[in-house]
């Protein structure tokens, strides 16, 4: 089975009576467009996306398969994050922080509050603990794509 579009999402679509199957899609190949993957049924999915995606990436939720009786959707599972805030008094190292990790070419999201939320690595760990005025807090959790800051995501290193 190829899929080749996203058909809307789990919200929008009526699914009553279907059996939906989820694909894992990890947050750095959310914005890749040929994947090959098992449903959590055991289903082998290809996926071909447009370039669309390129921009908007798969995301929770997303239905990338619809029939009569059988939903396929994108999950995307938790994975581990820096939650970075900054202390009273110290609001202007946002642009700091906020450099120092597009410089790093990491993604970079909106938390909760006034945090932000980047992919964990020891380097970009041990680069904001040494900010002053920065807290950073290593966490699992689900990135949410609708949060997000940088204006893409992609697999890449230093």
């Amino acid at each position: 089975m190829v899929c080749e579009r996203i058909l809307g999402s789990l919200k929008e679509l009526d699914c009553t009576g279907k059996s939906v199957e989820y694909v894992e899609i990890e947050w750095h190949e959310a914005f890749k467009k040929i994947h090959r993957k098992m449903t959590d049924k055991g289903r082998e999915v290809g996926i071909r996306m447009d370039d669309s995606v390129l921009s908007r990436g798969l995301v929770q939720d997303d239905v990338i398969y619809l029939d009569q009786d059988t939903v396929i959707a994108v999950s995307t599972p938790p994975c581990e994050i820096l939650e970075i805030t900054l202390k009273e008094g110290h609001e202007r190292m946002a642009a700091k922080v906020c450099y120092e990790i597009g410089n790093r070419h990491a993604p970079l999201f909106w938390g909760d509050g006034d945090s932000f939320i980047t992919v964990f690595n020891e380097p970009m760990l041990a680069m904001l603990q040494k900010l002053h005025g920065v807290t950073v807090e290593k966490k699992t959790a689900k990135l949410d794509f609708d949060k997000r800051i940088s204006a893409s995501i992609h697999n890449h290193h230093h």
